[in-house]
């Protein structure tokens, strides 16, 4: 009897699943990065640069902004200036933020296979939210 093919849920996107007695890594692809931003909490998603560009914000901050469409698609997040560099030289399908201040943004080609996109989502939000007053901070 075949086994059965995991349902794609938050917890397994561009995270290592099983078929057939086979371990797989499933590029993390533009509707995973999506679905990641949508479920932090607080989260709203705007269209400010247009119907192709989306714009992930917590309390009216930016913490990521994604072209899905088009010749490159790329997901530009927040990151520490360090861990950006480090990033950059570390995964080749991350680059410094396009069209962003360079040592605070980074982009990240979709879809991706080797970039630790889920982590990256996340770092980028608590970056943010770190910076908001204590009374503003969204409830986990």
């Amino acid at each position: 009897m075949p086994e059965s093919v995991p349902s794609r849920t938050r917890a397994t996107l561009g995270q290592n699943e099983t078929y057939g007695g086979r371990t797989v890594t499933r590029p993390y692809s533009a509707s995973d990065a999506a679905d990641s931003c949508a479920a932090l909490p607080a989260v709203e998603l705007i269209y400010p640069f247009g119907p192709d560009t989306q714009v992930y914000k917590v309390v009216g901050r930016m913490f990521a902004a994604m072209n899905a469409d088009g010749e490159h698609p790329r997901i530009t997040l927040k990151s520490d200036p360090e861990d950006a560099k480090a990033l950059v030289s570390e995964f080749v399908d991350i680059a410094p933020g396009y069209h962003m201040n360079k040592k605070h943004w980074i982009s990240v080609d979709l879809p991706t296979g080797n970039a630790p996109l889920g982590e990256l989502i996340r770092a980028s939000y608590e970056l943010v939210v770190a910076g908001l007053p204590k009374a503003e901070r969204p409830k986990p």
